[in-house]
């Protein structure tokens, strides 16, 4: 084991006892030392860890900026021990973030990522039928994608049709119940994991081919390919589909369903707010805003009340 790799062990270890989770901190920490020990490293360099964030040019320049600061956190507690250490300036990849508008896909669209995720090549063994259903399971239940990617076997209750999503963002746990198709989508895939396994023991729900969890930045990767491959994507898209806009979807899609069976969407957002694991009611009105049809729908309710008080 190098040396590198010893302190990022410590380093995790040491912050997951002060209460952190880094489940995507540490994967991509992960990648960084093996990173560097193929260029064999034994120092962490701004260069090198520059070079590293920027690696993968298909993704958001916020993603680099992300990942450069796993490395900035890990270089500055190195740096107390290795005086050879570089910790890369906050200059470097600057990134403020700005929420985007999210990407409202239509059901032909979901059908042909989702065509696009069974068409990749028959040889990768599971690796085409981990997306198809992680990407159905997104497209359906409202989970954030990380929600997703750490789900391990025993979240998984396909008799009561549930999953339990623990210590997800702010800390908080939840159940999601899910639709009996959906169960029976999961049930057909866990079993194609387990022959893909061949009993070797793996905790997490979804795999790659090699029956290693998968990773954000994988995963992430994985979905810009088919999104272009079916031309969702391309150069000049101001606004590219990301994989956390079927949660926006799933959160508009339910209220505007609940407005035309009659039912005040209002009085029901608590519900969908904790469904959705929101802290407070109010992160679950910014969808609202960012739809056309709920927006109509309000306007709709705001001039009612106007003819009543008149």
């Amino acid at each position: 084991m190098s040396t590198l790799r010893k302190s990022m062990e410590e380093y995790l270890t040491m912050r997951r006892r002060l209460g952190f989770k880094l489940h995507e901190a540490g994967q991509r920490l992960e990648d960084f030392v093996c990173f560097m020990e193929r260029h064999r490293a034994s120092h962490i360099s701004a260069s090198l860890a520059l070079t590293w964030a920027q690696k993968s040019p298909s993704v958001q320049p916020v993603i680099w900026a992300q990942r450069l600061g796993v490395v900035r956190g890990f270089a500055r507690y190195l740096s107390a021990f290795d005086p050879h250490t570089e910790i890369p300036r906050a200059e470097l990849l600057p990134h403020r973030y700005h929420r985007r508008a999210p990407y409202l896909y239509t059901d032909e669209e979901t059908q042909k990522i989702l065509a696009a995720a069974l068409a990749l090549p028959p040889e990768s063994g599971l690796r085409r039928w981990t997306y198809f259903t992680l990407i159905g399971l997104l497209s359906v239940t409202g989970l954030r994608p990380g929600e997703a990617v750490n789900l391990e076997l025993e979240d998984v209750d396909l008799k009561e049709c549930v999953l339990t999503v623990r210590g997800s963002k702010f800390g908080k746990s939840r159940w999601v119940p899910i639709h009996s198709s959906t169960r029976d989508a999961l049930a057909d895939y866990l079993r194609r994991r387990a022959r893909c396994l061949a009993g070797r023991p793996e905790t997490h729900v979804f795999i790659t081919s090699q029956g290693k969890p998968l990773s954000g930045d994988m995963v992430s990767h994985t979905f810009t390919a088919l999104t272009r491959e079916i031309g969702l994507r391309d150069s000049s898209a101001k606004r590219a589909p990301r994989l956390i806009d079927y949660r926006h979807l799933f959160a508009v899609t339910t209220l505007a369903r609940l407005d035309r069976s009659g039912k005040d969407p209002v009085r029901w957002l608590p519900v969908l707010s904790t469904f959705l694991g929101h802290q407070w009611a109010r992160d679950t009105y910014w969808y609202v805003e960012q739809h056309p049809e709920l927006m109509k729908q309000a306007m709709k309710r705001l001039e009612r009340r106007w003819k009543d008080m008149s």
